[in-house]
């Protein structure tokens, strides 16, 4: 069998979280044909969450010899808001170790290759139109639903990014102005209450108000509350337990009156969700959908198809790539 990279046209994809980073090589046609993942060093200096994102690709290189020959460019999906144009991280709330910090010339100078930086939403909603659930749809609006929300917007076929790039930063739409402060600064952001993050601080302040009431929840994170994360919640839900059925429930209406507000502003041809809270949330589209009646002012909203993303946790890695076949800034 002749090894994957004797595949021409191979580009590495690299997918930069709050916690993690991975990385793949993926082929012109979409195909991821190996990946990694490690953890992202975001609470230390710009060096070392630097030093991350090589390592992750430096162990994508390992796997095999003729990875590195093949490979001619890299694509970064970061977290924003961040210049694509220029490649610059300018401050997002979930990698403080950056700040106006030059991701794509650090890189390319490491690797001397040409790199690509973009949001990690927009790169991933590209992923999806050019190979994915959105494949030649013209207007799609994606989401990706995990430890934060991030958004993208692909309209005609190309990314929105807004008159300096800092636009679709969709998971900081304030959808309640009493809300909790997100790390955005803002107060009541979809992000601080719908995200796999916002769930579990939502649970953990419910168990911590009534403990004999959380006690299934309580249960399952083995006795400490602050150990309950958005999946506990949602095995607790599976198992019956009625606290975790309520806050599921209500994540399910932030969504809707967020989701809600975008068909309004953009009324996109479908509405691809990605993320681990994605996933898990995936046997609810139709609910949520469904609560979508109370918040939105277009009567189709119907018609608009709520997916799952066709990558799943693999979005970012698609998604670097595809910046890097495509040109999204014109």
């Amino acid at each position: 069998m002749p090894s994957k990279a004797t595949q021409s046209n191979l580009f590495v994809g690299v997918d930069v979280g709050g916690t993690k980073v991975a990385a793949g090589i993926v082929d012109a046609q979409g195909r991821i044909l190996e990946r990694t993942r490690g953890h992202m060093n975001c609470r230390s200096t710009d060096k070392e969450g630097m030093r991350s994102v090589i390592s992750a690709i430096d162990s994508l290189f390992a796997k095999d010899p003729l990875f590195r020959k093949q490979v001619h460019s890299i694509g970064i999906c970061a977290p924003g808001p961040l210049d694509p144009r220029t490649g610059v991280v300018i401050n997002p709330p979930n990698v403080p170790c950056w700040r106006d910090f030059p991701l794509a010339d650090e890189v390319s100078k490491h690797y001397s290759v040409s790199v690509k930086v973009d949001n990690d939403a927009n790169a991933a909603g590209l992923a999806e139109y050019m190979w994915g659930a959105g494949h030649s749809i013209r207007n799609v609006f994606f989401a990706t639903l995990g430890t934060g929300i991030g958004t993208g917007i692909i309209l005609d076929g190309k990314i929105f990014h807004g008159r300096t790039g800092s636009a679709a930063e969709g998971g900081h739409i304030t959808i309640d102005p009493n809300g909790p402060v997100c790390g955005c600064g803002k107060k009541g952001c979809i992000e601080v209450l719908a995200s796999g993050t916002g769930i579990a601080r939502r649970a953990r302040e419910k168990v911590t108000q009534s403990p004999q009431i959380g006690k299934q929840l309580l249960a399952l994170a083995g006795g400490d509350g602050s150990a309950i994360l958005s999946k506990t919640v949602a095995m607790a839900a599976e198992a019956g337990d009625a606290l975790a059925k309520e806050i599921l429930a209500q994540t399910y209406e932030y969504l809707a009156i967020w989701l809600g507000d975008i068909v309004d502003l953009l009324e996109p041809e479908i509405i691809i969700l990605g993320g681990g809270v994605a996933e898990m949330l995936r046997p609810h589209f139709g609910e949520i959908q469904e609560r979508m009646k109370n918040w939105c002012v277009n009567s189709r909203y119907q018609e608009i198809p709520i997916v799952p993303a066709h990558y799943g946790e693999n979005a970012g890695i698609a998604g670097g790539a595809a910046l890097c076949i495509s040109n999204p800034l014109l």
